[in-house]
């Protein structure tokens, strides 16, 4: 359910927000346009919102900004224990996109740079919960990782390895990044209209919308 990336993030708990703010330049490209990525999510939504892999707190304070009610779901104890010192009048409670308590009825489930950690049959497991709990005109607005093809994925894993990125690449090979038809494909069969918008050369955001 995505957990088994969760230690990951035992350690980047410390370096997480330089990573994003392009200050790794490994990551540069993946992070790029990082603060208009979180505030076209932030938009999107429709509050009550709930979000995913809240980590240290970004894509909230996003949120908040926007003036969204937000309930917060986070799988790592370092992460949330950041989250909750940033935001302390928020409930940010021990959850993952598939396992998780609800104190109401949201009209919008969002992440950001998450989603990856789910296979794609756990994807569409965690989609068809959504559709069951969201209203009609609810919205899935997620920001993450998603390749126009498999042979889109090949070619940049090759690219990043010619520029020695050996970290990067790993990640590319070992989570589970998927494509822009297997995530349609998933919405539309739950019945989301759903529209992909890229943001980077890595970042797709997902918007979709309960028909």
């Amino acid at each position: 359910m995505g957990r088994e990336f969760v230690e990951i993030f035992d350690e980047w708990v410390h370096t997480y927000d330089d990573s994003v703010s392009g200050h790794d330049p490994e990551y540069k490209a993946v992070f790029e346009n990082y603060q208009e990525i979180l505030s076209a999510v932030a938009k999107k939504a429709k509050e009550p919102v709930v979000e995913f892999g809240v980590g240290t707190g970004n894509l909230t304070s996003a949120l908040l900004q926007e003036g969204h009610t937000v309930t917060g779901i986070e799988p790592n104890g370092a992460m949330r224990s950041v989250a909750v010192q940033k935001f302390p009048e928020l409930n940010i409670m021990d959850g993952d996109f598939l396992a998780f308590d609800l104190p109401q009825k949201p009209n919008s489930f969002v992440s950001s740079y998450a989603f990856h950690h789910l296979t794609d049959e756990e994807k569409a497991q965690a989609i068809q919960q959504y559709a069951e709990l969201l209203p009609s005109g609810g919205k899935v607005v997620f920001a993450d990782t998603v390749f126009e093809s498999a042979e889109a994925k090949l070619g940049r894993i090759v690219y990043e390895e010619g520029e020695g990125h050996a970290n990067l690449v790993e990640d590319l090979k070992r989570e589970h990044y998927t494509t822009v038809p297997v995530l349609e494909m998933i919405f539309q069969e739950h019945g989301f209209d759903v529209i992909f918008t890229r943001l980077n050369d890595y970042v797709f955001l997902i918007d979709a919308t309960k028909r």
